[in-house]
């Protein structure tokens, strides 16, 4: 099946439905599968679009950018995932109690709505990873069209493209939270901490970007064709001084790159 008949597929499941609220998040994902719901089924639809401190104000302007661009209903909720019981306390299923109190909210805007179904993002390639919130999505019946469609990131990536959307190109992103080893507690602080190193990346031209949390040491990963960076002088210094002042004694680099998942890598399920 050719990326084209996936989005063919796309369009009928999706004007099939009637209307929908979409969990959207800004990324890549999120932002075609509300742009398809939008041009199938207009004001049948409305994004849904979580406040919280693990997610960054630079995340939630470009919701609210792509929304108002497009002249799509947008409800913004507060959710406040270290307020759910377990969550701070980061074990391995921390996905599915943050998408869990989640999914109960939005079916509470659905209703306000006046819609029937939900839909998320999840890819096909989503399915090769851990990803316990999977779980929330199912006993809450959310829908997953592009999973569904059986399309892969790059396929929404070139889709994304050919429909105009700023979003194609757009570096993955996932919850601060994801930024913690398993067990390592999570505070407002550390995700402060987290949102600002991260930031400080992005303002120096690093693209695709994490710092993960491992106590008093930051361990970077950045994509490889950008490492090269780091043998600036002034931007290595610059990104250490900065890390001591956030809050981190030590800056690492990982050798092997951004990759996503990489605090699964330990787990024996």
């Amino acid at each position: 099946m050719s990326v084209f008949d996936k989005l063919d597929f796309l369009k009928t499941n999706i004007k099939a439905l009637g209307s929908a609220a979409v969990a959207f998040s800004g990324g890549v994902d999120s932002s075609l599968l509300l742009k398809v719901a939008y041009d199938v089924l207009g004001n049948g639809v409305v994004a849904v679009t979580a406040h919280s401190s693990t997610y960054p104000e630079r995340e939630m302007n470009e919701a609210k950018e792509f929304t108002a661009n497009y002249g799509i209903k947008h409800r913004i909720i507060d959710s406040d995932e270290l307020e759910v019981k377990g969550f701070s306390d980061n074990p391995v299923n921390r996905c599915y109690l943050c998408k869990n109190e989640l999914y109960d909210k939005i079916q509470l805007v659905a209703k306000e709505e006046n819609v029937k179904y939900i839909l998320e993002g999840s890819n096909h390639d989503d399915l090769g990873d851990y990803r316990p919130g999977f779980q929330a999505v199912s006993e809450h019946g959310v829908l997953s069209p592009l999973k569904d469609a059986l399309l892969t990131k790059d396929e929404i990536r070139f889709l994304s493209k050919e429909m105009g959307l700023k979003s194609w190109d757009k570096p993955a992103f996932a919850c601060l939270s994801s930024r913690f080893p398993y067990g390592e507690k999570i505070t407002h602080q550390r995700l402060r901490m987290i949102d600002r190193a991260e930031q400080l990346l992005l303002d120096l031209g690093f693209k695709q970007v994490r710092v993960r949390f491992h106590g008093d040491i930051a361990r970077i990963e950045v994509g490889q064709e950008q490492f090269l960076k780091f043998t600036d002088n002034e931007i290595r210094e610059k990104v250490y001084s900065e890390f001591k002042k956030i809050g981190f004694m030590y800056t690492a680099l990982d050798l092997k790159g951004y990759r996503t998942g990489s605090m699964n890598e330990g787990l024996t399920l």
